[in-house]
């Protein structure tokens, strides 16, 4: 068994492939129109292209704003990406205009960042 999907939850898939791709580095894998504007729309690491796909699930759901909204509230990201080097990579996001709410911090062998995704979550990375 492997994991094939992992899914986010945001508030405009068209913003969300922009700051994913163009902002994050990721590149778009599947965009298959639903109707009323919503899309099955993945993306994926340019390392991995057949990796892993993070797919952009819209938060129409009643459940899904209290639920983020909390976990923001509290700090807490809803998914972790993992990079070489979390400065570099801090460095790098921040002069592209990314706000993080946690600086590049170290845990033991894990150094981490949280930084808000535009969409309504925060996203974690993390390098050993």
């Amino acid at each position: 068994m492997k994991i094939n999907l992992a899914s986010v939850f945001v508030d405009d898939q068209a913003k969300a492939l922009r700051f994913y791709t163009e902002v994050l580095g990721f590149v778009k894998k599947t965009d298959i129109p639903l109707g009323e504007g919503v899309s099955w729309l993945t993306v994926v690491s340019p390392e991995q292209p057949d990796g892993v796909e993070l797919v952009f699930e819209p938060d129409s759901h009643p459940a899904v704003k209290p639920f983020r909204e909390a976990l923001v509230a509290d700090g807490i990201p809803w998914t972790s990406f993992a990079v070489d080097d979390v400065h570099k990579e801090h460095e790098r996001l921040v002069a592209a205009g990314v706000v993080f709410t946690q600086p590049p911090t170290e845990m033991g062998p894990v150094t981490t960042a949280v930084f808000d995704d535009t969409c309504g979550n925060l996203i974690q990375i993390a390098a050993q």
